[in-house]
């Protein structure tokens, strides 16, 4: 399931309180989804990594109550107590969990307590773990617990992920990149004993290596201990192109200059036309720039309007359009 079809069926469930199971390779997203549905619907979140709890630290530590003359459990500080509150409990890495751990959680997805806590009525559950086929440490989940969860599995897919790094403001020739090898977002081998790879998660740090102002040798250095060293040599070689784009200034002035039919080159033209547009306000622009894709190969034509919707830019609204669709209509059946 992709991120957008996972975010929209997570949030229903959150919604009526049902608990949800999210399953995925390491690296996807899985905990940026259910804490991105948490701040929409203006919800507390609380991520608890079950993996390095002890069992006591969800049920509790029992202790002699002298009033009561009976044995108690101390609720644990960090779980949610205010009764009017709302939010997502998430329970992240739970089938890496050791099996005591995971007995406690499943008393407390089942019967939304453990030991003297209950968790308050405005409160969701949501977990999460790799799968078994991931070869990371994971212990099979008991057909009991597993039967409580309502279970949903995550796939890598670009155009989510291209939607979601324009609303966070990746760098576009990051976006360019992965758009020119989408094969390059995610490349998870079980079986390989290489420590770095390519995952949404690892190319986010290498998006905040590019704003730190990382250059040449320790930036490919960088980069390949972030995604690997195949990745990071072609995207390394895909940078180098950026001297031979045209003044994208002067495009979005309303100038017309020659370009280059080198893909790469074309690519991330369209990363940073994007990256401007996104920050203009004068619907002027958006017209010089629809205008000028025309002298564009096709496909590259599309691929800019395409990135511009995936921006949330409103290309339907300007008056340039009608032109663009009569000259790429074709491509667009």
């Amino acid at each position: 399931m992709k991120a957008s079809e996972l975010t929209e069926l997570l949030g229903r469930l959150v919604e009526t309180r049902l608990p949800a199971f999210v399953w995925g390779p390491p690296g996807i997203g899985k905990s940026s989804i259910v804490r991105q549905i948490a701040e929409e619907r203006g919800l507390e979140f609380l991520d608890l990594r079950l993996s390095l709890l002890d069992p006591t630290d969800l049920k509790g530590i029992p202790f002699f109550d002298p009033e009561s003359r009976q044995g108690v459990w101390a609720a644990p500080s960090f779980l949610p107590k205010e009764g009017e509150s709302r939010g997502i409990l998430f329970l992240d890495e739970i089938n890496s969990a050791p099996p005591a751990v995971q007995a406690s959680a499943y008393q407390l997805v089942l019967d939304r307590r453990v030991g003297e806590y209950e968790l308050p009525e405005g409160w969701s559950i949501v977990a999460a773990g790799n799968r078994e086929s991931d070869r990371g440490v994971v212990y099979r989940m008991p057909p009991p617990l597993a039967n409580r969860f309502v279970h949903l599995e995550m796939e890598v897919a670009l155009e989510d992920w291209k939607a979601w790094a324009y609303r966070e403001g990746v760098v576009s020739e990051l976006i360019a990149f992965l758009g020119f090898e989408p094969a390059a977002l995610f490349a998870f081998d079980p079986t390989s004993k290489e420590k770095a790879f390519p995952t949404p998660r690892s190319w986010s740090f290498v998006d905040r290596m590019l704003k730190s102002g990382l250059e040449g040798e320790r930036l490919l250095e960088g980069i390949s201990g972030a995604v690997g060293r195949e990745a990071a040599v072609k995207f390394v070689s895909f940078l180098q192109v950026r001297d031979r784009l045209p003044d994208l200034q002067a495009i979005l002035a309303g100038e017309m200059p020659q370009i280059e039919e080198d893909p790469r080159v074309l690519a991330i033209l369209v990363g940073g036309l994007v990256e401007r547009l996104k920050d203009s306000t004068e619907p002027e622009v958006l017209d010089r720039v629809l205008r000028f894709s025309i002298s564009l190969p096709g496909e590259f034509a599309v691929m800019l309007v395409k990135e511009l919707q995936l921006a949330g830019i409103r290309v339907e609204e300007s008056e340039a359009w009608g032109e663009w669709v009569r000259r790429y209509a074709y491509l667009l059946k």
